[in-house]
C-alpha cells in the first residue's frame, strides 16, 4: 500500500508511532494529540472499538468504517503533493517557529479559523510556523501526518483581519521548503468544498494525486 493511500495508518505505523495507542488490528493517536485513527489493512478493524471510550469519535482517512462502529459522516478531499521546489513568496513579516509557549495562541487561532481538527498537543506532531502582528498570532501552518517519504502540511490558518494578504501562501511555502530540505515530499488535503483554497495550492505547485475520503466514526454509547 502506498503511504498516501491511508495516511494515518502509514504515520502511526511509521514515523509517528511514538504517538500511537495500539491494539491488534487497530491504532490511534493519543487523544491529546490528534483525532485520527487507523485499522490494519489485513484485518476488518473491528478491534478499533477497544481503543475508544463509549460515544467517542475518531476520524479515518482512506479506510472503510470498521464493524462495531457507527459512521457519523465524512467527505472527500483533494490529496495533493508537491514534486518541485515551491516558489519564493515575498513576506514583510517575520516567520516564527512556534512551540510550547505558543500552544494557547495556536489553539485560539485554529478555533477561529477552523481549518480542521486540533487537540491540546497537536503542535507536537511537527514543525509549526506562524506570523505575529502586534503580539497576536494571526497566521500559522504546520505538519500533521509524518509518513515514510511524505509529510502532510496542515492547520493552515489565518485570522479574519489578515485574510487575502498572502500569509497562508508564505507559510505553506516555507513549511514545504523545510520538508523538502529533510528529503521528504510535502503533501496536503483540501476538502472538495473548499473551492477558494485549491487554486492557492495549485499556484504553489501542488498537484492532485487523488480524491480521498475522511470518515468520522463513533463507538456506540
Amino acid at each position: 500500500m502506498h503511504p498516501l493511500d491511508a495516511p494515518a495508518h502509514a504515520a502511526l505505523t511509521g514515523p509517528a508511532a511514538r504517538f500511537a495507542e495500539v491494539v491488534p488490528g487497530a491504532r490511534r493517536y493519543h487523544p491529546d494529540v490528534s483525532v485520527f485513527a487507523a485499522v490494519d489493512p489485513d484485518t476488518d478493524g473491528s478491534t478499533l472499538v477497544d481503543l475508544l471510550e463509549p460515544g467517542e469519535v475518531v476520524f479515518l482517512v482512506g479506510q472503510p468504517t470498521p464493524p462495531g462502529t457507527e459512521e457519523l459522516g465524512g467527505g472527500d478531499g483533494h490529496q495533493m503533493v508537491l514534486d518541485l521546489a515551491p516558489p519564493a513568496v515575498r513576506c514583510d513579516d517575520e516567520v516564527l517557529e512556534l512551540g510550547a509557549a505558543d500552544a494557547d495562541d495556536m489553539a485560539a487561532l485554529v478555533a477561529a479559523a477552523r481549518p480542521g481538527p486540533w487537540r491540546e498537543r497537536t503542535w507536537e506532531l511537527g514543525t509549526y510556523l506562524g506570523v505575529r502582528r502586534g503580539g497576536e498570532l494571526v497566521a500559522m501552518a504546520g505538519e500533521r501526518f509524518h509518513m515514510p517519504g511524505f509529510v502532510e502540511i496542515s492547520a493552515v490558518s489565518t485570522a479574519e483581519s489578515v485574510r487575502r494578504q498572502g500569509l497562508a501562501s508564505v507559510l505553506v511555502s516555507e513549511v514545504a521548503r523545510r520538508i523538502q530540505t529533510r528529503g521528504d515530499t510535502p503533501c496536503l488535503h483540501v476538502a472538495t468544498t473548499n473551492v477558494t483554497a485549491l487554486p492557492v495550492y495549485e499556484r504553489l505547485g501542488f498537484r492532485e494525486r487523488r480524491l480521498i475520503t475522511f470518515r468520522a466514526v463513533r463507538r456506540p454509547a
